[in-house]
């Protein structure tokens, strides 16, 4: 065993680059993944256009309904830089679920947090404008990191609103420009003002119901 190896990694642990399918929609899913290092870009096709669900990060677990219901993938999965992982099969998942009561309940609590990123998405990519899309995520993004600094890319941050990276790049730029934002060469969103987003989303949903009468 490799020094500073872990024994689980030793026994299920695989290297992928960056730029690894490592499973496409559809197809039959016999494993599950546990992210170690790097991250994964989870997307989907929605009326013919990839939109980005997720962008996993080390201790993330994914591919798991797949082996749980025995249905086809659901989604993309794709490696976004170099990474790290326990590949699990079906009977190592069933047997670790049966033998570890933690495990069973963080996995429990992981698909229920799952199950609401899922709603809160879904929300966003039903607003119309791309503005109030743009806006809806960093809210979101904002709440998450509980500081208002956060690290995406632009191409993420335009994946999971369901638009293209120009149109997210500036739409960025113009709230930077009203400084409810500032963005790094590095793209790194940093939100200055909490409050000036919410205040910004609120009126774009009354726009949103109203129109532009609001």
């Amino acid at each position: 065993m490799a020094e500073g190896q872990s024994p689980m990694f030793a026994k299920f642990g695989k290297r992928f680059a960056a730029g690894t399918v490592l499973f496409r929609e559809g197809d039959k899913g016999e494993e599950m993944f546990i992210l170690q290092s790097g991250k994964v870009k989870i997307s989907k096709k929605i009326r013919g256009v990839e939109k980005t669900l997720a962008t996993l990060e080390k201790g993330e677990f994914f591919g798991e309904m797949a082996i749980l219901n025995d249905k086809p993938r659901s989604a993309t999965a794709e490696t976004v830089e170099d990474c790290d992982m326990l590949v699990i099969d079906r009977k190592t998942f069933d047997t670790l679920i049966r033998s570890n009561v933690e495990i069973a309940i963080r996995f429990i609590k992981r698909l229920a947090d799952r199950l609401r990123e899922t709603n809160d998405q879904m929300e966003a990519l039903m607003i119309r404008d791309n503005t109030s899309r743009l806006v809806n995520i960093l809210a979101k993004q904002v709440k998450d990191a509980k500081g208002g600094s956060f690290s995406l890319s632009i191409d993420e941050l335009a994946g999971l609103a369901g638009i293209e990276s120009g149109q997210a790049k500036l739409i960025l730029e113009k709230l930077g420009s009203v400084r409810i934002l500032t963005l790094s060469a590095g793209d790194q969103v940093t939100v200055a003002n909490q409050e000036q987003v919410d205040r910004l989303l609120r009126y774009l949903e009354m726009r949103e119901i109203f129109g532009e009468m609001v």
